[in-house]
């Protein structure tokens, strides 16, 4: 049963609690809403909140934690030394494998039945989930077991959902009667909710920050620190055998910051001064807003302006095979020129 579906089956339960609960209080004070201790559109939003909250709250906790396991269990079918590097590659092959069944570019039995070959690659980049690699027969058994525990354990939480909400839907019938503060009840319902609301906040940030502790301490255990932060080359490699010293992208980062303020601060100064002291009042009611246009466009908009266009045209000019440096620092120099022009 897919999320969707589930969710839409929940919405039906909880207009359903709320109708329900509403009769209830009416018959308990024999249809005189004056006898209810609150207005009857409280006991219907009671129960509709029993029947809802847990049930939307469990299927979140269950959204969260299944991956996770699921990664633990899959890690175990991976070679030791290299299954945190390619369980993502798992995750991928079995999201493209759902997204071409679910397209109906394959059936699950012709899903179950591929193998390791270069077609499955061409199929995930038809469907719109490219790989970086091929798809080795490890990776592919480890992708089909996702896709099989991913199923049952969907299949098992729309289970216990439906039981959690329409639990909450009984407890809600037994407790409605014209006693019942049900007011009260949904505005502290309503307080809880916002708190937990206003959490999420406060724990999305403990959980990037731990991610990223925790994701460091890996990194460094598979690659030294010293190598990192005194090595001199800078070679990434997804197939192994990376050299990541930081060294040169700190070399490059100050080197494009000295090319972007030589550039910079000229142009800024100067064009202030005129715009300030010299330029007329309908000049400069054109040239500000053009200026104020430009830094309202993305620093990414300017990044690929300059891969796409800078960097070749100072290749032209400087020609590919005179000026070696030319050649080897071409990116460095385009970002600078063009950080310094932003």
């Amino acid at each position: 049963m897919s999320l969707s579906l589930i969710a839409l089956v929940l919405i039906a339960l909880g207009t359903l609690a709320y109708i329900a609960g509403r009769a209830r209080a009416l018959a308990s004070a024999g249809g005189n809403s004056r006898v209810l201790h609150s207005l009857p559109r409280y006991y219907g939003v009671h129960a509709a909140m029993l029947a809802l909250v847990p049930a939307f709250g469990l299927m979140a906790l269950w959204l969260i934690l299944q991956p996770v396991v699921l990664s633990q269990t899959v890690s175990g079918m991976l070679s030791d030394d290299e299954s945190g590097l390619v369980l993502s590659d798992v995750r991928r092959v079995a999201d493209g494998l759902d997204l071409a069944v679910s397209r109906g570019v394959i059936d699950e039995a012709d899903a179950q039945a591929l193998t390791a070959d270069g077609t499955i690659r061409d199929l995930l980049a038809q469907v719109g989930a490219p790989l970086a690699s091929a798809v080795n027969p490890e990776v592919l058994n480890a992708a089909q077991a996702w896709r099989a525990w991913q199923s049952r354990g969907n299949g098992l939480m729309a289970v216990a959902v439906l039981i959690v909400a329409l639990a909450g839907l009984g407890l809600a019938w037994m407790r409605t009667d014209k006693e019942m503060r049900a007011r009260n009840r949904v505005e502290q319902g309503v307080r809880l909710l916002l708190i937990a609301a206003a959490s999420i906040a406060i724990l999305t940030t403990v959980g990037i920050v731990l991610s990223l502790i925790f994701t460091t301490v890996e990194f460094f255990r598979i690659y030294p620190a010293s190598e990192f932060f005194f090595g001199t080359t800078w070679s990434p490699s997804f197939g192994g055998g990376s050299e990541l010293g930081v060294l040169p992208l700190l070399w490059g980062t100050l080197y494009i910051s000295v090319i972007a303020l030589l550039v910079a601060v000229p142009i800024g100064l100067f064009s202030a001064i005129y715009l300030s002291e010299y330029a007329s009042a309908k000049v400069r009611g054109i040239i500000k807003p053009l200026l104020e246009v430009l830094a309202g466009i993305p620093t990414i908009v300017y990044g690929l302006f300059a891969l796409l266009t800078v960097g070749p045209l100072l290749l032209e000019v400087f020609g590919r095979d005179g000026l070696g440096w030319m050649q080897a620092g071409t990116a460095v120099m385009t970002a600078g020129l063009v950080m310094g022009i932003m």
